[in-house]
């Protein structure tokens, strides 16, 4: 479980007195652990990785804010803590392979326009979580259904 790596990152990070490390590793359990707690649930991989995803894109707007406020330094703070976040993220999908969930989705579902918008995200959100954009997903889905 992704759980269990997290945790062994984090003793690394201590013994390795890494404190940017140790710091975004425990801001993610935290996150985590918040989830857990709101739902009522034992967080697994698909959510730990949705977690993941929304802390990270959370940093990337941050770095566009800190960088348009000529603030290089906290900037590369929250670069630091994408990278480290980064390393939990299974490998992002090409186009081509978004492309591919989505149109087998359309096929499963036989969408034939925008009123089916919402059954295939349902169907493809799972699979690309933490794999792409969602923004961009929705796009390619909307762009799909018009065409």
């Amino acid at each position: 479980m992704i759980k269990d790596r997290i945790r062994e990152d984090m003793k690394a990070a201590m013994r390795a007195h890494d404190a940017a490390g140790l710091s975004t590793i425990r801001l993610l359990l935290a996150a985590i652990k918040q989830r857990e707690v709101d739902e009522q649930i034992e967080a697994d991989d698909a959510l730990i990785l949705s977690v993941i995803a929304k802390m990270v894109k959370q940093r990337q707007d941050s770095v566009q804010q800190y960088l348009a406020g000529d603030r290089q330094d906290l900037a590369d703070k929250e670069s630091v803590e994408i990278k480290v976040l980064e390393a939990y993220l299974p490998k992002g999908l090409s186009d081509e392979e978004i492309a591919a969930v989505i149109d087998a989705a359309v096929a499963e579902v036989g969408a034939t326009g925008m009123a089916a918008m919402g059954k295939v995200m349902a169907i493809v959100k799972p699979k690309v979580t933490g794999r792409a954009d969602m923004g961009k997903v929705s796009a390619l889905v909307k762009a799909k259904l018009t065409a």
